[in-house]
C-alpha cells in the first residue's frame, strides 16, 4: 500500500507517469498513502526547478528575473498546470457569490472567468518577483570587493526558496486531507482523498519538513541562521488553513480545485516571506 501511494502521488502531483501499477480501482487507503506522499513529490518537483533556477542564472547568465520566469514555468510544465488551473477554478467558484452547489457548477466549467485570470496572474507575478528577489540576494551581498565590484554572478537562496516553496504546497494538501475535513462533492478526487489521514500524520511530515528546512538554510547560509526557509513554509502553511477554512465554509468541503489552490497560496505565500 505504502509503494502504491507514492506511485499514485506522482501521478496525481507530477506530469511524470508512475512506475508499476496501481489498479484500476484505487482504495481509501491508498489515497491516504499518496497523501501523505505528497511533500516527498513537491520536494522531486522543486528540485527540478531549483536546478532550472540556478542553471539559466548561473551558467546561461540570464539574471535571477527571467531564470524565475523559467523555473515557474518548469513547474507549470510538471504538474500540466492542475494547480495553477485548481486556482482560477476555485477564484471563479468563490468570486461568484453563488450558493455552494452552483458554486461548485461554475468551478466545473472549462472556462476561467475573470475573478480565475486576475487571481492567477497575479499569483504567477507574485512568485516569480519572489523567487527573482530570493535568487538576487547572493548576488547583492557579493558586490563590495576591490574597486566595488564582486563575483555578481554568485547565487542567492533562490535554489533554497524554491525547493521550501513546493514542499510547502504539498504539505497544504496533505493537511487539507486531514480527517474532519470533509468533501464538496460525492465523487472526484476531493471524495476520494477527504478524511483520509490522522492529523497526526501531516503534524509528523511538518515537524521533520520544518527541521531539515532549517538545517539546510543554516548549511547553506541562508539569512536569520537558516530559520527563514522553516519560516516560509509554516506561513504558506498558515494561508492555506485560511484559505481550506473559507472554501470549507462556502462549498461544503475540498475538491481537487480546492487542493491545488492550496497548493499554488502556500507555495506563494512561503516565497514571498523567504524573498521578504
Amino acid at each position: 500500500m505504502i509503494w502504491d501511494g507514492l506511485r499514485l502521488a506522482v501521478s496525481l502531483l507530477s506530469v511524470f507517469p508512475s512506475w508499476g501499477r496501481t489498479g484500476s480501482k484505487v482504495s481509501r487507503n491508498t489515497a491516504a498513502a499518496a497523501m501523505a506522499w505528497a511533500p516527498a513529490v513537491g520536494l522531486g518537483l522543486g528540485a527540478i526547478a531549483a536546478a532550472v533556477l540556478v542553471g539559466a542564472d548561473r551558467l546561461l547568465r540570464t539574471g535571477p528575473l527571467l531564470a524565475a520566469v523559467l523555473a515557474i514555468a518548469s513547474l507549470a510544465l510538471l504538474t500540466r498546470g492542475l494547480h495553477l488551473d485548481g486556482l482560477a477554478d476555485l477564484a471563479d467558484g468563490l468570486g461568484s457569490g453563488k450558493p455552494a452547489p452552483q458554486a461548485l457548477e461554475v468551478m466545473r466549467r472549462p472556462d476561467i472567468g475573470p475573478f480565475g485570470v486576475a487571481t492567477l496572474v497575479l499569483t504567477l507575478l507574485a512568485q516569480v518577483a519572489a523567487l527573482a528577489q530570493a535568487q538576487s540576494r547572493g548576488a547583492a551581498g557579493a558586490v563590495g570587493s576591490v574597486g566595488g565590484v564582486g563575483n555578481t554572478a554568485a547565487a542567492g537562496h533562490g535554489a533554497a526558496a524554491v525547493v521550501a516553496a513546493t514542499v510547502a504546497g504539498r504539505l497544504a494538501i496533505t493537511w487539507a486531507c486531514r480527517r474532519g475535513v470533509p468533501a464538496a462533492r460525492p465523487k472526484g478526487l476531493g471524495a476520494l482523498v477527504a478524511g483520509t489521514l490522522p492529523a497526526t500524520v501531516p503534524a509528523v511530515i511538518t515537524a521533520a519538513v520544518a527541521g531539515l528546512a532549517a538545517l539546510c538554510g543554516w548549511l547553506l547560509d541562508v539569512p536569520w541562521d537558516g530559520w527563514l526557509l522553516p519560516v516560509g513554509i509554516v506561513a504558506g502553511l498558515a494561508a492555506s488553513f485560511v484559505l481550506a477554512g473559507h472554501a470549507v465554509r462556502r462549498l461544503g468541503g475540498i475538491t481537487g480545485d480546492v487542493l491545488g489552490a492550496l497548493s499554488e497560496i502556500a507555495a506563494t505565500v512561503c516565497l514571498v516571506v523567504i524573498a521578504a
